[in-house]
């Protein structure tokens, strides 16, 4: 459906553009991947700027969603800082952590605009916010590149401030800057050899473009022309045509009947093998040709500006590729490094790190110099979510691809959505292991399913249920029947946990108060006690009183040492025929799981 046009820039304005955004970054996400050689050639670009702007537009509906029952709408500032926000705290990559850049850029300036009345913006105010997203996005990376999304972020930028007639007007003003984008975007093979010799433009500065163009929708309700063909790369000495992009095509263009458009799916498989064939002649940052690091690592980060200064000193010494973005109290922090241990270290001695993620690049990636060859896809697959480190490792040695949740931080759909091409089967069994998880899962196998894959959502509400289901998985079994015994499975065992309460309230069991310890069975608060050994064997012994034969323990890193051993004794001791498994969870959120078959 179209937008309805709009001069100026309010809250409806950011999540509307936030939603449209989202929407062209999915479509051009296997396009982006695809191209995707600097500075890394890991096919990985589109999907981290697809999850880092899927988490800025959850902050924002979380922001509308709040002011539901009231008389209040959210204001222009409480969006852009939730758009912020969230992209901030969802970065992935290179490419996802300066695009958060670019979005807390814009707030700064969207969200205390002179000359505004503190509910909307004009054109003005969004030419100097897209002037602040495009300069604080260069300061935060160390060694900024010509040829990348810095250039294209740039170039928008003085597009729009260079826009006539349009101080009014947001609408104008997103043109100016697309069109600007676009140009910038056209000329980036000129600029970084590496894009030359692969046939392709920026992968970063890609993204951005359809971000730029949902703007443009945004205030116009018109739908601007997205990428449609990777195209064959000009001779390194050649510059693409005035306005005419690889990847894009040119206005006037007609797409269907072009030979590039009825080849673009063999354009795309070329820049996957240019990828593929790159040695470690690829340009560093600072144009000298090199092998890379081994790992990228990123986390979040807890420190003060100080503290920050010398850690960006410290991280610039260890590697590579270095953003840092955020500010007041709270960083995103990404780095390219052979020593990933130093670089958390780093994080620790400035502040408190946490959402730690560190990928190996591994053998045979464009750093290595070493071939690709396309792995033939598998069979079957099981993609499970998973609440702490060790029923990871765990599920992972069972044959599953795992999505790690942390305590108050679930998965986004793109991240299962991410898990299942991951897993790089023809057929997958999802299991979310959480509740809440529901909805987010039956959207991520819907995508999946758009793409090709047959995947069965078997709703797990906890994962002991889904370590159920899991030691009955059979590969060699029809589809149907593996989904139906592993449903089985998971529905024939009980669940429960063990937590601590942070706070006074009600509860099906009574009131408890903030340190209470609180027995959930399947769910509801069964039981409140002060102990948490003692609470856990009342909570066992309840469902023990409707049978079972093997009782599942996963232990948290919080809980008493004993806890496991006293309950074991208690199973052996007390109920004739019931076996107990234990396993480690680590930092899992709960205290305890318990599971009953």
């Amino acid at each position: 459906m179209a937008q309805v046009p709009q001069t100026f820039f309010d809250a409806l304005a950011v999540r509307t553009w936030c939603g449209l955004a989202l929407r062209a970054l999915g479509r051009a996400r296997e396009e982006i991947d695809a191209i995707n050689v600097y500075p890394v050639a890991d096919g990985d670009t589109g999907t981290n700027l697809y999850l880092t702007l899927e988490s800025a537009a959850t902050a924002v509906e979380a922001v509308f969603a709040g002011y539901e029952t009231g008389t209040r709408e959210p204001s222009l500032a409480d969006a852009v800082h939730a758009m912020a926000h969230g992209a901030l705290i969802g970065a992935r990559g290179n490419s996802g952590t300066i695009l958060a850049q670019l979005l807390r850029g814009m707030a700064q300036v969207l969200a205390d605009t002179p000359g505004g009345d503190g509910s909307h913006v004009g054109g003005a105010g969004l030419r100097l916010a897209l002037r602040r997203a495009a300069d604080s996005a260069r300061q935060a990376v160390a060694h900024p590149v010509e040829g990348t999304v810095l250039t294209v972020a740039s170039a928008a930028a003085e597009a729009a401030e260079a826009a006539e007639g349009a101080e009014g007007d947001c609408g104008a003003v997103a043109r100016a800057a697309y069109d600007g984008a676009r140009t910038a975007l056209a000329a980036t093979p000129g600029q970084l050899p590496v894009l030359a010799r692969a046939g392709v433009v920026d992968a970063g500065g890609r993204g951005l473009v359809a971000v730029l163009g949902a703007l443009v929708e945004a205030f116009t309700g018109e739908t601007v022309q997205e990428a449609t063909a990777v195209r064959e790369a000009p001779a390194v000495s050649q510059s693409p045509a005035a306005g005419e992009t690889p990847g894009i095509p040119h206005d006037g263009e007609d797409g269907e009947d072009s030979e590039d458009s009825e080849n673009a799916d063999g354009g795309a498989r070329k820049a996957h093998a240019c990828v593929a064939a790159m040695t470690d002649a690829g340009p560093c940052a600072d144009g000298s040709e090199t092998a890379g690091p081994a790992y990228e690592v990123i986390y979040l980060l807890e420190a003060g500006d100080a503290a920050v200064a010398r850690l960006r000193e410290r991280l610039d010494a260890l590697g590579d590729s270095l953003v840092m973005v955020g500010g007041d109290g709270l960083w995103n922090i990404h780095v390219h490094v052979d020593d990933a241990g130093a670089a958390v270290e780093a994080g620790v001695e400035a502040g408190r790190p946490y959402r730690i993620r560190i990928t190996h690049f591994g053998l045979g990636d464009v750093h290595t110099g070493g071939e690709r060859h396309p792995r033939e896809r598998v069979q079957r697959a099981v993609v499970a979510v998973v609440p702490g480190e060790g029923l990871a490792g765990l599920y992972t040695e069972a044959g599953a691809t795992t999505v790690l949740a942390r305590p108050g931080e679930p998965p986004a759909s793109g991240e299962l959505v991410q898990a299942v091409r991951r897993a790089h089967a023809r057929e997958v069994v999802l299991l979310p292991n959480d509740a809440e998880l529901r909805h987010t899962a039956a959207a991520a196998a819907e995508q999946a399913r758009a793409e090709g894959i047959r995947v069965a959502l078997i709703p797990t509400r906890s994962a002991v249920q889904g370590i159920a289901a899991l030691a009955v998985h059979e590969p060699e079994r029809r589809f149907d029947e593996d989904v139906v015994q592993m449903t089985a499975a998971a529905g024939a065992t009980r669940y429960a946990e063990v937590v601590v309460a942070e706070h006074r309230s009600w509860t099906t069991a009574g009131i408890c108060q903030a340190g209470d310890v609180l027995g959930l069975i399947d769910g509801d608060v069964a039981v409140i006690g002060p102990d948490v050994t003692a609470t856990a064997a009342t909570v066992l012994d309840r469902m023990l009183q409707a049978g079972g034969e093997l009782v599942t323990l996963v232990v948290g890193d919080d809980a008493p040492e004993t806890i496991a051993e006293h309950l074991d004794t208690r199973v052996r001791e007390s109920y004739l025929a019931v076996d107990t498994v234990v396993y480690r969870g680590g930092r899992q959120g709960t205290l305890l799981l318990i599971g009953v078959e």
